[in-house]
């Protein structure tokens, strides 16, 4: 069994863009067998000075891999790498 990929989603609770990615990052999920933390950038103020206009944003290993829309590609990428890694 691989390690699961530390994938963080930045966002806020009311926002539809956020709702979106979470949803199509769930096949993906599935596939690799990893776990994304949500993080409301609402009750941090310095999350929300870094990344208010960006939301949402996905970050993996420190890495931001996409904001606003998800980038499959990118994300499947660094998903891969971290399952090699782990081998």
């Amino acid at each position: 069994m691989t390690r699961a990929a530390p994938l963080t989603l930045y966002g806020r609770a009311w926002c539809h863009l956020c709702d979106h990615m979470r949803a199509a990052l769930e096949p993906l999920l599935a596939e690799f067998g990893a776990q994304v933390e949500i993080v409301d950038i609402d009750a941090d103020p310095l999350l929300e000075a870094r990344y208010n206009e960006l939301v949402p944003v996905l970050v993996c290993d420190d890495v931001e891999l996409c904001h606003y829309h998800l980038d499959e590609g990118c994300v499947r990428a660094a998903l891969t790498a971290r399952t090699v890694q782990a081998r």
